[in-house]
């Protein structure tokens, strides 16, 4: 029987694979064990359009509900601004730029004098 953080890591690396075949831009994955019982890591990407983004958020759920056998709760898919995909243990949040930057949630996770992405 897989253990937890195996589970996790399986699923972040597929949710990373899905981002990837999708042209995902700007993708920076987040260690969150230990600042969060929110999840194990969280996944952070953009998309070039509003369709892009629900798009990769559509694909990204299927794929996961195909591959680990649960539905990942999704939010924000129709305005495809910014969409947030809840799997349990990796939480995904994809972005178009312009949002993206407004927020900055990399900021809030990542340490200080690190440098999440290059733009």
């Amino acid at each position: 029987m897989a253990s937890t953080d195996t589970t996790s890591e399986l699923l972040l690396e597929r949710i990373l694979s899905s981002l990837d075949d999708d042209k995902a831009e700007d993708v920076v994955q987040i260690d969150l064990r230990g600042k969060s019982s929110m999840g194990d890591y969280m996944v952070i990407a953009s998309g070039r359009s509003t369709r892009q983004v629900s798009a990769m958020a559509e694909k990204l759920v299927q794929r996961v509900k195909d591959e680990f056998g649960f539905s990942a709760k999704i939010e924000g898919k129709d305005a495809g601004d910014w969409v947030l995909i809840d799997t349990g243990d990796v939480i995904v949040h994809i972005f178009r730029p312009e949002v993206r930057e407004f927020y900055q949630l990399e900021k809030m996770w990542m340490p200080q004098g690190v440098r999440a992405s290059a733009n």
